[in-house]
C-alpha cells in the first residue's frame, strides 16, 4: 500500500512540475542550471544563429551549448530529479577551467555596455530568478506532501491508558498513574476491586435468571470479541488493548462491550505478567458498571502468581472475591485455563492461604443408564476386537497420516481418460504454470498490501480483519487462495459461499498450525503410541475396555480448546480472501482473443444472476481461463484432508469437540455453521450421559475398510468409455444432449419459439445435472483409485437426532449402489457352516426379486441361477450380465464375484470373506411406531410378529387402495375407473415409506405424481388428478392400517404446535442420553457490509431466532423416530463390538461379515426389545412437562400465556394409549431385519 500511495504522490509532483509555465536559462557563476518540464519550442535554432549576426560569435555558441545539454537532460527525466541539475561550460577555448565571457559580454553584464548581448544576459538572469523561486515553492510544496504521507503511512502510537467516563474514578487513575510507584500497583488493584460498583454484568444476570439461556451478540459484538481473541492468538495483544481503550472512552461505542471481551484482555496480559496493564482493565471494568466474575480474578490472580506478589495483596483480592459470592473452588473448576495458567493461579492462591488444595480430579463417571448397564458392567466377560494389522504397521500408517494431516490438504491422481500429450496440451501446461508463478507473486503482493491497510484501521481503534490475516503465513494464504481458484467451477460460485468455505478452511489450518506451535503433535504421537496397544493385533493390555475409556486412562493433556469464529467474521475474512483474489490475478488479453492486445484482463469477474427469485452475487471465471485449464487436462485432484479417509483409526470420542482426525477439528454433531445450540446442549449435558453415543460412534470409525479392486476396474473402464446411466455410472459431457441448431426465421409462431424455448432449457438442465453427476463420481472413483491398495477408516459423526454419518463426504458407504460396491471389509472371517448360504440370501435380496419369499425359497433361488452367478463373475462385460438386472446391480455383481470365489474352494467354509452382508429393517419408522403403541394390526405388517413369509407393507397399502379404487369405480367416478391395473407396489412405495416421516400430502402427491409419468402407459392428461385421488387413498389406508401409528403421530405434532406456540424450539432426550434441539426458527438475515458485495445471509437455524411453528410441529414426528432408530442402531453396535463382531451401519441397514450375520440377527432383536421395554412415551411427556411448563417464571407471565401453558400441559399430559402386542415375539420373527 506504502508503494502504492507513493507512485500516486509521484504522479501529483510530476503534474506539479509540468505545471510551472516558462524556463530558461539562468546563469550564474559560469554554470547554466537546468529547468524540469516538456522541451521548449523557442530555443535557440540554426535559423535563429543566421538572423542574428550580429551577437558575438563565441557568446552565442556557448549558449547554444548549454541549452543542448539543458535539452537533453530534460528529455532523460522530469519527474524523479530531486534537485535542479548544474551543467558545466568548458572553458573558452576547449580547455579546462572556469568560462570567462569575453570583454563585449562583460560589459553588458554589467550594465556599460548596451545591445543585444546585454538583453539576453538580462533575460536570462530574470529567468533564472524566477525559476529559483519556482523551485523553492516546489521543494517546500513536496516536503509538506511528504510529511503529510509520512504521517498517514505512520501508524497512531497505541494507547494504553483508558479514557474513563466517569470523573472521579477518572481523577483516581490519573493520580495513581503519576504518583504510584511501580511496585504498588498491586495495591491499587485491591483498591480498584473494592471500589468497584456491585452492579451485575449481563452475562451473570441471565445465569442467575435462567442457566439455560445464553447472551446472543449482535454482529458488531461478535465481531469486535472475535477480534480481541484473535489479537491474543497471534500476538497483537498491545492492537487489542488500544482498540479496548479506544471503544470504552466513546459512550456510544462503550455500549457494545461486554464483561467477556475484558475478560479477554485482562487475560492476555496475565499470560505476559504486565500488572500494569491488567489493572488498567479493571478500571474499564468498574467504569463500565461490571462486576468482575471468575474469569477476571483468575486473571488477576494468575498474574500475581507469575510475578510474585506478596501474600496480603493476593488475601485482599481473595477476600474481595468472596464479597462478590464467588467460590474458591470455582477457580479450579468452572474457569477454561491450560495446566500452566493453572499452575500460576494456584502459586498465588497457596501463597496467601498455605493450607488450600485444588480440589481433586472427579472420578471417571459411570453412565447408569439401564439401556447400558451390561455394556459398562465390569463382572461380565466382553470379547472385544483386535485390528488384523501388527503395531508396527499402525505406526507407519499413524505417521502417514499425520503428515497428510499436517499438510492440510493432499493430491489425487484423476481418473479421468487422459488426453493425448499433444503439442496444444503441452503448451497449455506450460502457459498455465508460467501464470500461476505470476498469480502467486500478485497475490503475495495483494496480500501484503491488504494487511498493511488494515493494520493501519485497527491502529484507529476499528476492530478489523488484521490479526485473522495474521493466523496463517503470507504462503499458506496464497496456497489456499489457489487453491480455491482451480476449484471455482465454469459456471460460477455463490459469492456467500466462497466466503464461508474460505473462512472456514482458513479456520481448520489455523486449528492444525496452532497444535504444531504448541507441541501437541509430539504430544499425540507418543499418546497415541500407545493407545494402538490396544487395537494392534500383537498387543496385549491389562484389562480389555472400550477405546475411550482405554484413551482417557491414558490421561492426555488437555489442550484449550478454541472456540469457532461466528458466521459474520467467516464471511467478511472470506469475502476479504475472495477480493484479493479478483483484484490480483490477471491474464494477457491475448488468451481471450488471438488476435486481442496483450494488455492484462481479470480471471475472476463478479457478477449477479438470480437463483430462484434472489439476485445473488456469483464470482464466475473467464472462459479463456476454463479452455485453458480443459486444454491443460491436468491429472491431479485436490482434496481437503477432512474431505479424504483416514489412513490409521481414527481417534476415540471423548467430548463433543474431541474425536476422529487426528489434527483437523471435526464436530461431534453437525450442523449449519453459525448454530451453537446443537453445541451448548452437549456441552451442558453431564459427561457420562454422552458415553453410549461417544463409543459407539467410535466402534463405528474403528472399522477398517478396503477397495474391491475387480468391480473399480469394470467402473472405470465404463467411466472412461461413454458411461451408463442404468449402471450408476454418468457420462461424459460429450454424450449431453444437444440443443437444436440454427435460428428460428422471424415469422416463426409464438409456439414454435416456445417450443425451442422449452428445448434449450431441457437441454441445459440436463447437461447441468450431467456434469454435477460426473463431478460427484470423478472425486469418488479418483478416491477410490488412489485409495486402491491401502487400508483405511471412516471417522463418524452424527446428526442433531442422532443418526450417525462417516465424515469423509466423497468415498464413504452411505452413497448408491456403485459406492458401496466399492467397498469391503479389510479384514476378512471364514465362512463357516452357515456363511455360504447368508451370501446368497444377500445375492437374492439385491435382486429385488425375491421380496415376498421366505429365506429357503430365496436361498433355492440363488441355487437355481448359480451358473448365471458364475457368468457374471467370470464375464461380467462379455457374458450374459444377468446382474445388471438386478435392483442394486453393482453390489450384486460384487456378491457374485465373493460366491464364485467361494463355491470354487476346495472347502467353502474356510473361504475367508471380506464382503459385507446386509440386514435390512422392514420400514423400519412403521416399526418403531408399532412397538411404541403396541399396535399388534401395525406389528404384522411391519414383521414385528413371527410369520412363515415376510410381510410387505408397501403391497399391503396398494391392495387396501385397490379396495377403495374398485369402490369409487363402480359408482362412476372417471379417475379410479382410468386408474384400473396402475396402483402397484412401486407407485405407493416411496409416500407409505416417508408419511412416517412426516411427508405432507403435497410432498406426497408429488412421489406419486413422478411415479405415473414413469409409465408410459398410463394417460398422462389424467397425472394431476389422478395424484391427487391416489395420495388421498394411501393417507385413508394407513390411518385404517396403523390407527395406534396415527394417534402418536397427532400427539407428537400437536404437542410440537403448542410448544413453538408458547416461545420455545422442541427438545428432548433420546433413550440413550443425547440432547436434542429441533433447529428450525424464523429466519433472520446477517448482513455483513462493505467490500465489492454486502452479503446478506439467512440465519433460521439458531435459538436467538422465533420458533417456526409450521417445520417444529412437522419436524418432531420423524426426528423422533429418527432419534429412536439411531438409537437402537447405537445400542446394536455396542453390544456386536462387546462380542467381537465387525459391524457398520447405513442408518437402518446393519452389516457384518456373512459368518456373523445369527448372532447380528440376535442382537439386533434383542436391542430393539431393550429399547422398547422403556417407558419411551412416558418418559419424553415428563421431560417435556418439566422442561416446558415447570419454569419459576410463569408467575410472571401474562394471563393468555398461562393460559397456553396450561393447555400445554394437558396435551403433554394426555399420551396415547396402548395396545397389548408383546414385543417378546420380536425375537422369533425372521423377517423383522432379514
Amino acid at each position: 500500500m506504502s508503494a502504492l500511495s507513493w507512485g500516486r504522490s509521484a504522479s501529483g509532483l510530476g503534474r506539479a512540475l509540468r505545471s510551472c509555465g516558462r524556463r530558461g536559462l539562468l546563469p550564474e557563476e559560469g554554470t547554466l542550471s537546468v529547468g524540469l518540464g516538456p522541451r521548449r519550442n523557442y530555443s535557440a535554432s540554426p535559423c535563429e544563429q543566421e538572423v542574428r549576426k550580429d551577437w558575438g560569435h563565441v557568446e552565442l555558441l556557448e549558449v547554444l551549448k548549454a541549452r543542448v545539454r539543458q535539452l537533453q537532460a530534460e528529455s532523460v527525466s522530469e519527474v524523479t530529479v530531486n534537485r535542479v541539475d548544474v551543467a558545466q561550460l568548458p572553458e573558452h577555448g576547449g580547455e579546462g577551467g572556469s568560462f570567462q565571457p569575453p570583454r563585449k559580454a562583460q560589459v553588458g553584464a554589467k550594465g556599460a555596455a548596451p545591445g543585444s548581448s546585454g538583453r539576453w544576459a538580462e533575460k536570462l538572469d530574470k529567468e533564472k530568478q524566477t525559476l529559483q523561486k519556482r523551485k523553492q515553492r516546489l521543494e517546500v510544496k513536496l516536503q509538506k506532501r511528504a510529511q503529510k504521507l509520512a504521517q498517514k503511512l505512520k501508524p497512531k502510537p497505541l494507547r494504553m491508558e483508558p479514557r474513563l467516563l466517569s470523573g472521579q474514578l477518572a481523577d483516581c487513575l490519573y493520580h495513581w498513574v503519576r504518583g504510584t510507584p511501580e511496585s504498588l500497583w498491586q495495591e491499587q488493584l485491591s483498591q480498584a476491586l473494592k471500589e468497584a460498583p456491585q452492579k451485575l454484568s449481563l452475562e451473570e444476570k441471565q445465569a442467575l435468571e435462567d442457566k439455560e439461556v445464553e447472551v446472543q451478540l449482535t454482529v458488531q459484538q461478535q465481531k469486535l470479541l472475535a477480534f480481541f481473541e484473535c489479537c491474543l492468538l497471534t500476538g497483537h495483544l498491545p492492537l487489542a488493548h488500544h482498540v479496548l481503550v479506544d471503544h470504552h472512552g466513546r459512550p456510544n461505542k462503550q455500549q457494545l462491550l461486554t464483561l467477556a471481551m475484558y475478560n479477554t484482555i485482562m487475560l492476555g496480559w496475565a499470560r505476559q505478567g504486565s500488572f500494569k496493564e491488567l489493572v488498567y482493565v479493571f478500571f474499564m471494568v468498574k467504569d463500565a458498571g461490571f462486576t468482575p466474575n471468575l474469569l477476571s480474578y483468575a486473571a488477576a490472580l494468575q498474574c500475581m502468581g507469575r510475578l510474585d506478589h506478596n501474600a496480603r495483596t493476593i488475601q485482599r483480592c481473595l477476600e474481595q472475591m468472596a464479597q462478590d459470592g464467588l467460590q474458591l473452588q470455582g477457580l479450579f473448576t468452572a474457569v477454561p485455563l491450560s495446566e500452566e495458567e493453572r499452575s500460576m493461579l494456584l502459586r498465588a492462591v497457596v501463597k496467601a492461604q498455605p493450607t488450600f488444595s485444588p480440589p481433586p480430579r472427579p472420578p471417571p463417571q459411570v453412565n447408569t443408564s439401564p439401556l447400558l448397564r451390561e455394556i459398562y458392567a465390569k463382572d461380565s466377560p466382553v470379547c472385544y476386537p483386535k485390528l488384523h494389522l501388527p503395531l508396527k504397521t499402525l505406526k507407519g500408517l499413524f505417521q502417514q497420516q499425520l503428515h497428510m494431516e499436517l499438510n492440510t490438504t493432499i493430491c489425487v491422481e484423476s481418473v479421468e481418460k487422459a488426453p493425448v500429450l499433444t503439442e496444444e496440451t503441452v503448451h497449455a501446461r506450460k502457459t498455465l504454470k508460467n501464470l500461476r508463478m505470476q498469480w502467486e507473486t500478485a497475490l503475495l503482493r495483494a496480500l501484503q498490501e491488504t494487511k498493511a491497510s488494515q493494520a493501519r484501521e485497527a491502529h484507529e481503534g476499528r476492530p478489523t480483519l488484521y490479526p485473522f490475516l495474521c493466523l496463517l503465513s503470507e504462503h499458506e494464504f496464497v496456497q489456499l487462495l489457489m487453491q480455491a481458484l482451480h476449484a471455482l467451477p465454469a459456471q460460477g460460485e455463490s459469492l456467500v459461499a466462497l466466503a464461508q468455505e474460505l473462512g472456514m478452511r482458513a479456520f481448520n489450518r489455523r486449528m492444525v498450525q496452532k497444535q504444531k506451535l504448541n507441541n501437541q503433535v509430539q504430544v499425540l504421537e507418543q499418546q497415541y503410541t500407545q493407545y494402538l496397544h490396544l487395537l494392534a493385533a500383537d498387543t496385549q493390555v491389562a484389562e480389555p475396555c472400550l477405546p475411550r475409556q482405554y484413551w482417557e486412562a491414558l490421561e492426555p493433556p488437555k489442550a484449550l480448546r478454541e472456540q469457532p469464529w461466528p458466521v459474520p467474521v467467516l464471511l467478511q475474512l472470506g469475502r476479504q480472501l475472495a477480493e484479493i483474489l479478483v483484484q490480483a490475478v490477471q491474464m494477457p488479453g491475448s488468451l481471450a482473443a488471438p488476435q486481442g492486445s496483450c494488455r492484462l484482463i481479470p480471471v475472476l469477474y463478479h457478477v449477479y444472476s438470480f437463483r430462484s427469485y434472489r439476485q445473488i452475487g456469483i464470482l464466475k471465471p473467464h472462459p479463456a481461463f476454463v479452455q485453458l485449464l480443459a486444454k491443460a487436462a491436468e491429472p491431479t485432484l485436490t482434496f481437503e484432508t477432512v474431505d479424504v479417509p483416514m489412513l490409521c483409526p481414527p481417534l476415540p470420542w471423548t467430548s463433543p469437540h474431541s474425536g476422529a482426525f487426528l489434527l483437523s477439528p471435526t464436530k461431534l454433531m453437525r450442523a449449519v455453521e453459525g448454530t451453537t445450540q446443537h453445541q451448548r446442549l452437549l456441552e451442558r449435558c453431564p459427561p457420562a450421559e454422552l458415553h453410549g453415543a461417544l463409543d459407539a460412534l467410535t466402534q463405528l470409525g474403528n472399522c477398517a475398510w478396503r477397495v474391491n479392486g475387480r468391480v473399480l476396474d469394470l467402473v472405470l473402464e465404463l467411466f472412461r468409455g461413454k458411461g451408463c446411466s442404468h449402471l450408476g455410472v454418468p457420462p461424459p459431457a460429450s454424450e449431453a444432449p444437444r440443443p437444436p441448431e440454427g435460428h428460428l426465421p422471424p415469422d416463426a409462431p409464438p409456439a414454435r419459439k416456445a417450443e425451442l424455448r422449452r428445448e434449450l432449457a431441457r437441454c441445459l438442465k440436463v447437461a447441468r445435472e450431467m456434469h454435477s453427476l460426473r463431478a460427484d463420481a470423478l472425486y469418488r472413483l479418483s478416491l477410490a483409485q488412489h485409495l486402491r491398495h491401502h487400508i483405511f477408516w471412516l471417522p463418524h459423526n452424527m446428526d442433531f437426532r442422532g443418526r450417525t454419518y462417516p465424515c469423509p463426504p466423497h468415498f464413504n458407504h452411505l452413497g448408491s449402489d456403485l459406492a458401496r460396491a466399492l467397498l469391503e471389509f479389510a479384514e476378512g472371517r471364514p465362512l463357516g457352516p452357515h456363511g455360504l448360504d447368508w451370501l446368497k440370501i444377500h445375492l437374492a435380496n439385491l435382486t429385488g426379486l425375491k421380496k415376498r419369499a421366505s429365506l429357503h425359497e430365496r436361498l433355492a433361488f440363488a441355487d437355481e441361477v448359480m451358473d448365471d452367478i458364475l457368468d457374471s463373475a467370470d464375464q461380467p462385460m462379455m457374458g450374459r450380465k444377468w446382474w445388471m438386472g438386478a435392483d442394486e446391480p453393482w453390489q450384486a455383481l460384487a456378491c457374485c464375484m465373493e460366491i464364485a470365489r467361494a463355491v470354487r474352494t476346495p472347502n467353502p467354509a474356510t473361504y475367508v470373506s471380506h464382503l459385507p452382508v446386509h440386514q435390512d429393517g422392514s420400514c423400519n419408522g412403521l416399526q418403531h411406531y408399532a412397538a411404541l403403541g403396541r399396535d399388534s394390526v401395525g406389528a404384522a405388517s411391519v414383521n414385528l410378529m413371527p410369520l412363515d413369509l415376510p410381510q410387505d407393507v408397501y403391497s399391503g397399502v396398494a391392495a387396501q387402495v385397490e379396495i377403495f379404487r374398485r369402490q369409487d369405480a363402480k359408482e362412476g367416478l372417471q379417475v379410479a375407473q382410468v386408474l384400473e391395473g396402475f396402483i402397484s407396489r412401486k407407485v405407493v412405495k416411496q409416500t407409505v415409506m416417508t408419511v412416517v416421516y412426516g411427508v405432507t400430502r403435497y410432498g406426497g402427491r408429488l412421489q406419486i405424481e413422478k411415479r405415473l409419468r414413469e409409465l408410459s402407459d398410463f394417460p398422462q392428461e389424467f397425472v394431476w388428478e389422478a395424484s391427487h385421488y391416489l395420495v388421498r387413498q394411501v393417507f385413508h389406508s394407513l390411518q385404517e392400517m396403523f390407527s395406534g401409528t396415527r394417534a402418536i403421530q397427532h400427539w407428537l405434532t400437536e404437542s410440537a404446535r403448542l410448544i413453538s406456540n408458547a416461545g420455545s424450539a422442541v427438545e428432548w432426550v433420546t433413550p440413550l442420553g443425547i440432547p436434542i434441539v429441533q433447529p428450525y426458527h424464523q429466519d433472520s438475515k446477517v448482513l455483513v457490509k462493505g467490500g465489492i458485495q454486502s452479503i446478506t445471509c439467512n440465519s433460521g437455524k439458531d435459538s436467538s431466532q422465533k420458533p417456526n411453528t409450521l417445520k417444529q410441529k412437522n419436524g418432531f414426528p420423524p426426528n423422533f423416530i429418527h432419534s429412536l432408530d439411531s438409537s437402537h442402531m447405537m445400542l446394536t453396535a455396542l453390544h456386536c463390538y462387546r462380542k467381537g463382531l465387525t459391524f457398520v451401519s447405513v442408518h437402518d441397514c446393519f452389516w457384518t461379515h456373512a459368518a456373523d450375520v445369527p448372532v447380528m440377527n440376535q442382537v439386533c432383536r434383542e436391542q430393539f426389545i431393550h429399547l422398547h421395554s422403556q417407558p419411551i412415551l412416558q418418559d419424553l411427556s415428563r421431560f417435556l412437562v418439566k422442561r416446558f411448563c415447570s419454569s419459576p417464571s410463569l408467575q410472571h407471565q401474562s394471563l393468555v400465556q398461562r393460559v397456553q401453558i396450561t393447555k400445554l400441559m394437558e396435551m403433554l399430559q394426555s399420551v396415547p394409549e396402548t395396545g397389548a402386542f408383546d414385543l417378546e415375539q420380536v425375537k422369533q420373527s425372521t423377517y423383522f431385519f432379514s
